[in-house]
């Protein structure tokens, strides 16, 4: 039992030490977007989700994922851990529950959702046509 424990323990260590806001991908994103002289708010309060980055006057918002907790599919950094399957497979089906009534709020709200998975972020021309497309709503000023 000592070892079991001791594993179950190391596991709860890790994983609360993994940051909900400030992630690294959330940062690299940011700053890509800040680059491109787009200006937003991080985690705005005021808008249904709570999105990662917003600008509520052009009336868009971006939700950064990661690709391991947001469920991925197809994707290397995602994969269902082997240990405790059936919690795993549960927690990322109801992230992506809850990611979809988040982006729906806002899609009714008359906001552009886009969605960044942590894997995009190296991958400039995926990457790169998206940002185009988030920029042009921004220039067309919808209010």
């Amino acid at each position: 039992m000592g070892m079991a424990s001791s594993a179950a323990q190391t596991t709860s260590e890790r994983m609360a030490g993994i940051r909900q806001r400030d992630t690294a991908p959330e940062v690299a994103f940011r700053q890509i977007v800040h680059r491109m002289g787009l200006r937003f708010r991080v985690c705005p309060s005021n808008l249904p989700g709570r999105p990662d980055l917003a600008n509520v006057r052009a009336k868009w918002a971006v939700f950064v994922h990661g690709c391991f907790w947001h469920g991925h599919a197809s994707c290397k950094l995602y994969r269902v851990p082997k240990t405790n399957s059936t919690f795993w497979i549960e927690k990322v089906r109801a992230n992506k529950a809850r990611d979809a009534r988040k982006e729906s709020a806002l899609r009714a709200a008359g906001f552009l959702v886009v969605v960044v998975w942590q894997c995009e972020i190296d991958s400039s021309r995926r990457l790169d046509r998206r940002l185009r497309a988030l920029a042009s709503w921004s220039r067309r000023g919808r209010r």
